[in-house]
């Protein structure tokens, strides 16, 4: 009876007939399911990092909405099987796909800012978490209904349905395929996350139009459809903006590539690139020529500790050169040291070229930096590692194993430099982790905390006595500006003693142990803003902020 009924519906719509419709369904769902996953992460991205547990949440509440979808998809069928009605939800999907880019940021800052005054830790999971539960879980939940649904409709006989369901999953799997590769290397690139939404949802509601127009009910009974089309060209008027950070009116450059949001803006006195928009930079630039007291002066006396004023020449290489404002400070005093960088985001180095001088003479290669020493047999004298931004610190380049890589490609008095950016007291912070794993690897470790920001610079090396070398060479220094700064910092120079919290390829939670800083120094930053709550209440807030 209940085929009957199914096959009556069938003559009632043809276009479920031709089973090519049915599979393009399922090919354009899944591909739409790992477009919208792709652009979550790039959505979350300049608010709570790329990390691993940043991907964790999306992957884990994407799962679940699937999940429920299914469920709820297979029910309904049976109770109902009408084809209308999952091509409704189609709709459905696809105009919050489409609100996804005009609404999401927004949303995004709320619940940031409901969280931040009210949870002391783990806040990126809690506030990831519960911005990927109001922005993506229902849109998904409603396109895993999908495949239940289809297998219901498609199936009218038991001698062949297992072929149908293997190749409406096949489909559905060959979608997500070519959506996970798409958005990744041609969409977001090209024209950003807000249009990659919108494509794909209409793509969506192209598909569910096709449906309904083919089945002579798109005016008469679907009322939806044309307010769907409505609000989509809406969506496409008001989200196409790519800008993340909204309320910034005067940025000198905003956009993506394929591995990060970028930001740049700059005032009279310096230029600053970030990839994240709520907390940290990733590199200061000084228009000032002269010292500036940054993090890149402060890791200027590696080359003084491999001997720069009694060398004819010294070779210093960069990994993750990012705007190469250490590459360009090198160059500018050492006239004997030529400089070269890696960095993995070619975008980050076209910026450095047009908006932080980043001089024509340093060669930047565009590579993994692990996988640079990797596939190169070169040493050299100093290697500066600064590849580390906010939590996002790649596990491969913090290890033993990386470290050890690092120490072989350091010439006989070599020095390596490492920038660590999230400075802290705590015995389990992230820098202790990695100052233990460098000293499990070299020798002699010394560090020096950066005056007026979070950074840390360490220097390692494979000899003894960086200190009394660094005094040395600058004894030498005819630059008197410079020799003063690197007298500071050889007073403010400490011997680190190296402890039992090693880092290893197989185990190196570098998230979590990034995270604890965050919430550090958030807690930090709310207190002030919880006091003046407290004392002013909301108005003396609102006047704050």
């Amino acid at each position: 009876m209940e085929n009957e009924r199914i096959a009556a519906l069938a003559d009632r719509r043809p276009i479920l007939r031709r089973r090519v419709f049915l599979y393009l369904t399922e090919f354009f769902a899944g591909m739409s399911v790992m477009a919208v996953e792709l652009g979550a992460s790039r959505l979350l991205a300049p608010y709570f990092s790329s990390s691993q547990i940043v991907w964790t949440i999306i992957i884990g509440t994407i799962m679940i909405a699937m999940a429920l979808g299914n469920i709820y998809g297979g029910r309904s069928a049976d109770k109902k099987p009408d084809p209308d009605r999952l091509y409704a939800r189609v709709i459905v999907a696809a105009i919050w796909i489409a609100l996804i880019p005009v609404l999401g940021k927004y949303i995004i800052l709320g619940i940031s800012g409901l969280l931040i005054f009210s949870v002391s830790s783990n806040f990126l999971v809690i506030a990831g978490f519960a911005a990927c539960m109001v922005s993506f879980v229902f849109p998904l939940f409603l396109l895993g209904t999908v495949t239940p649904s289809l297998v219901k409709f498609a199936t009218d006989n038991l001698e062949d349905n297992g072929r149908l369901v293997g190749n409406l999953n096949a489909s559905n799997t060959i979608g997500s395929i070519i959506g996970t590769f798409v958005p990744t290397f041609i969409s977001i690139p090209a024209v950003g996350t807000a249009i990659t939404f919108l494509i794909f949802s209409g793509i969506l509601l192209a598909l569910a139009a096709v449906y309904f127009i083919s089945s002579g009910i798109a005016v008469r009974k679907m009322k939806k459809l044309p307010a769907a089309a409505v609000i989509f060209l809406v969506c496409c008027i008001f989200g196409h903006n790519n800008s993340f950070a909204f309320w910034e009116k005067n940025l000198t450059y905003e956009g993506e590539s394929v591995y990060n949001y970028l930001q740049v803006y700059e005032d009279d006195e310096r230029v600053v690139l970030s990839t994240n928009v709520l907390f940290g930079v990733q590199s200061v630039y000084l228009k000032e020529r002269g010292l500036t007291g940054m993090y890149y002066d402060y890791a200027m006396a590696a080359p003084f500790m491999a001997g720069v004023n009694d060398r004819e020449e010294l070779s210093v290489l960069v990994l993750g050169n990012g705007s190469g404002t250490y590459a360009t400070q090198c160059g500018r005093y050492f006239t004997n040291v030529t400089v070269e960088g890696v960095e993995i985001d070619e975008k980050i180095t076209e910026l450095a070229k047009k908006y932080f001088e980043l001089p024509e003479n340093v060669k930047v290669t565009t590579y993994d930096g692990r996988a640079f020493l990797n596939a190169v047999d070169t040493k050299y004298d100093v290697i500066m590692v600064d590849a580390y931004q906010d939590i996002t610190i790649p596990f491969q380049m913090s290890s033993k194993e990386f470290f050890t890589l690092v120490r072989d490609h350091l010439a006989n008095g070599g020095v390596m430099v490492v920038n660590m950016n999230m400075k802290a007291d705590r015995e389990d912070g992230i820098n202790r982790y990695l100052s233990d794993t460098i000293a499990s690897v070299f020798s002699e470790v010394c560090t020096v905390d950066v005056k007026g920001s979070t950074n840390q610079e360490l220097f390692a090396s494979c000899g003894t006595g960086l200190k009394e070398m660094l005094a040395e060479q600058v004894s030498k220094e005819k630059d008197a500006e410079l020799a003063a700064m690197m007298q500071e910092v050889a007073k403010s120079l400490v011997r680190y003693e190296g402890g039992n919290r090693i880092l290893t390829d197989d185990r190196a939670p570098v998230e979590l142990l990034g995270m604890r800083m965050i919430d550090d120094l958030i807690r930090e930053e709310v207190e002030h803003y919880r006091k003046v709550y407290k004392e002013g209440g909301l108005s003396a807030l609102l006047e704050q902020l």
